[in-house]
């Protein structure tokens, strides 16, 4: 019997729908990739009060490719509409840490999802396809309303298997296309 791929989240940013959780949550030190130093969950100094960023034209030239680069797969949008129902840190500091964590807990899971969207186009065994819709259907927890169930140890554990997966699909590529 064949697992059906489960009903998958938008895999897709969508900054408009989200609070600039990427511009929050995560640190980044001044070198290649950032013009400057920046802590876990504090506010780029480049977010303006809008949840944009005030140089987003001018990444590139001002020091700031590792933005250009990034993308969240859809969680921030996620997060920000779904699990905390279109609320920001912005209007609320108190749910800034919750955003961020939350942030960083949801788009390991999207990026497992592309991942595993993506093995699917391989010409693979029933038993690997199998496997890999039972992945994609435990990082889809039913009805997840919290950042709990994103941290269920079914989530976590299907994470954790998606490296472990992975290579055993390098016999069914074909590296002539």
């Amino acid at each position: 019997m064949h697992m059906g791929q489960p009903d998958l989240p938008e895999l897709t940013h969508d900054c408009s729908r989200c609070a600039a959780l990427c511009c929050v949550a995560y640190p980044f030190d001044k070198g290649a990739e950032f013009a400057l130093d920046k802590d876990t969950d504090a506010p780029c100094p480049k977010l303006n009060s809008a949840h944009g960023c005030s140089i987003h034209d001018g990444l590139v030239q001002q020091g700031f490719t590792g933005c250009v680069a990034y993308s969240c797969a859809g969680a921030g949008q996620r997060v920000t509409q779904e699990l905390f129902d279109g609320e920001s840190w912005q209007d609320d500091p108190d749910l800034l840490r919750h955003m961020t964590h939350a942030l960083r807990v949801v788009r390991p899971i999207h990026e497992a999802l592309l991942i595993l969207q993506e093995a699917l186009n391989i010409p693979m065994p029933d038993d690997l396809r199998a496997r890999c819709h039972a992945m994609m259907a435990a990082l889809c927890p039913q009805d997840a309303t919290s950042i709990w169930d994103f941290e269920e140890p079914e989530v976590q554990e299907a994470l954790a298997e998606v490296p472990n997966f992975i290579p055993l699909l390098a016999p069914y590529v074909d590296m002539r296309a």
